[in-house]
């Protein structure tokens, strides 16, 4: 892109906000124009606010920019936010009726009517919803999933296509980077696993529902399935593993949905999109696997890895899948979203 589209990172001394930082620090399409964050930080060097704990070194473009206010108004195209869900409903909502897009990593208006809750590869026609929005000129939001349902909703819909859903059961093992900065306490969590994360097990019982419902004249008619969820944070540093049961309509084999998950196409692959994986589904052939230490980083990132499909006596089938949780699951998956914007015209010119 000749010129590139200049964004904002709101909450952008966060985990979140930091790998927004770092993987658009390099993006061909976007460049960061403002970096913001709670007024502690305002006035201060991006380097000085934020305690960077990246495994590359702080950009240091980025490192000497001013951190602004998150509340306060600057000029840029549109904004990513990595806010904390209790201070990012308002804040949001504000940028979008100053007529700036918002593409929002926290969970307030994931479920509102209007609002697409977007994974692209699974539910690209809900970005819609964005005309039905009453923000002033071109301001709207549209959120990413919890990093959780990310992981269950890519590895799920290449069998949802095939077959069709009829009920899910979920085990999460979930990384302690999804707890954000300083996040879980080392005594509470080395050598040991809480089986415990607020508010988690609500967002995975309904997020799929919608990301998986038909769109409506009123919003999206939500898949009326049941799902059970139970979560654990476990002393992984990244990546979420899923240990999933689903039955599925028609009772397929264990090599008809293995055949499913192989054959399945992207419906992004022809829009050249710069973070979206050459492989969004990768079936892991070993029984030891998909582990997070090996398989976290394929795709850079934004690829689900499946593996271990087998019968259940209960459901009918059951997989373990694997998602890069601060990446496909935040970050990157926002990114994406942008990238999928831009192709639809809803940011900058459509490439």
């Amino acid at each position: 892109m000749k010129n590139k589209i200049k964004v904002g990172i709101l909450g952008a001394t966060g985990a979140v906000g930091q790998r927004f930082v770092s993987l658009l620090n390099s993006h061909p399409w976007f460049e960061i124009g403002a970096v913001l964050a709670s007024p502690r930080s305002a006035g201060k060097s991006y380097a000085d606010a934020a305690n960077w704990f990246g495994s590359e070194p702080l950009p240091k473009k980025t490192g000497g920019m001013i951190v602004s206010d998150a509340a306060e108004f600057v000029e840029v195209d549109f904004v990513f936010s990595g806010l904390d869900a209790s201070v990012a409903g308002e804040i949001e909502e504000a940028w979008a009726r100053r007529g700036i897009p918002v593409i929002s990593n926290a969970g307030n208006f994931r479920m509102n009517p209007d609002v697409p809750l977007l994974v692209p590869e699974v539910n690209p026609d809900h970005v819609v919803l964005i005309d039905r929005q009453q923000y002033s000129e071109d301001g709207f939001i549209v959120t990413n999933p919890n990093c959780s349902t990310v992981g269950l909703v890519s590895a799920l819909k290449p069998l949802h296509d095939a077959f069709g859903l009829e009920a899910i059961h979920v085990t999460t093992l979930q990384a302690v980077s999804g707890a954000g900065y300083p996040g879980v306490s080392s005594l509470d969590i080395m050598g040991n696993v809480v089986p415990f994360i607020g508010g988690e097990e609500e967002k995975i019982a309904t997020e799929p529902l919608k990301l998986f419902g038909q769109l409506t004249q009123s919003g999206v008619d939500l898949l009326d399935i049941p799902i059970s969820s139970q979560c654990n944070r476990v002393p992984v540093i990244d990546g979420h593993t899923l240990s999933i049961s689903v039955r599925l309509k028609g009772n397929p084999d264990v090599e008809e949905v293995t055949d499913a998950f192989r054959s399945f196409e992207s419906p992004l692959r022809a829009l050249n999109l710069p973070s979206a994986p050459a492989e969004f589904i990768h079936v892991v052939e070993a029984e030891s696997g998909p582990q997070p230490s090996r398989h976290v980083n394929l795709g850079d990132g934004m690829t689900v890895s499946v593996g271990r499909i087998k019968n259940c006596p209960n459901f009918g089938i059951r997989f373990v899948a694997l998602v890069h949780n601060t990446i496909r699951g935040a970050a990157g998956g926002a990114i994406l979203n942008a990238e999928y914007l831009v192709r639809k015209y809803y940011l900058g010119s459509g490439v």
